[in-house]
């Protein structure tokens, strides 16, 4: 059985992610905050400690935090959240989990992304950094890990309709975001994980290094 971590599981996008995966047979880990703190340097050392033994065929780098702010407004915290969360954690985790993927000749490495990686927006200035860096990540593994089989990748999801966009947004906010998707609605959380799962999966055996935008056509306008 091919095992699977996946950062930020428990809702969302992550959830929807870790659930395709388990259905298709796969051994989902998927850490809580309590297991394992992306914001906290130690902690991921400590997670990394604790499963050095596991091979993960497959990680998902999912987890993300996204503060909106005005350049002038950003706060010191912010800056180190984002960073932590978005890029730092994810580059440790797979430093830390990689050296299995190099000696079974097979990994996939799914970052996820986002479409302010591709365009941005007000406020976005930290957030799009680090979502601009982890693909930069995704790059340099694609061609430093090739030659061990292993696959790695960026997903860059648009809109979509998770709780906490409904959370977020009122209904109002959400009929005006639609107007300029040119599919017409926001995506499923099981859109993005479909295509997720695809690039884990052992039937990619050729994609990799890629930014795959799934937005309905949003970054095309």
């Amino acid at each position: 059985m091919r095992r699977v971590l996946v950062t930020g599981g428990s809702r969302g996008i992550g959830k929807a992610i870790a659930e395709k995966f388990v259905v298709n047979g796969y051994d989902v880990i998927a850490p809580n905050h309590a297991e394992l703190n992306l914001e906290d340097n130690a902690s991921v050392k400590e997670y990394i400690e604790n499963h050095k033994d596991i091979y993960f065929d497959v990680i998902i780098n999912n987890a993300g935090f996204n503060d909106i702010s005005l350049i002038e407004e950003i706060k010191d915290e912010e800056i180190e959240r984002m960073i932590a969360i978005n890029l730092v954690s994810p580059i440790k985790l797979i430093g830390g989990f990689v050296g299995k993927m190099k000696e079974n000749h097979f990994g996939r490495i799914v970052n996820i992304g986002s479409i302010w990686g591709v365009v941005s927006k007000n406020g976005r200035t930290v957030y799009s950094a680090t979502k601009h860096a982890i693909h930069g990540v995704t790059n340099t593994l694609s061609i430093e890990l090739a030659a061990y089989n292993i696959l790695v990748n960026t997903v860059c999801p648009g809109f979509t309709l998770t709780e906490m966009t409904k959370k977020n947004n009122s209904p109002d906010s959400i009929i005006e975001i639609v107007r300029d998707i040119p599919i017409g609605r926001m995506a499923e959380p099981e859109e993005i994980a479909e295509a997720v799962f695809f690039l884990g999966h052992e039937t990619n055996t050729y994609i990799t290094g890629q930014k795959i935008v799934v937005d309905g056509g949003f970054t095309g306008i």
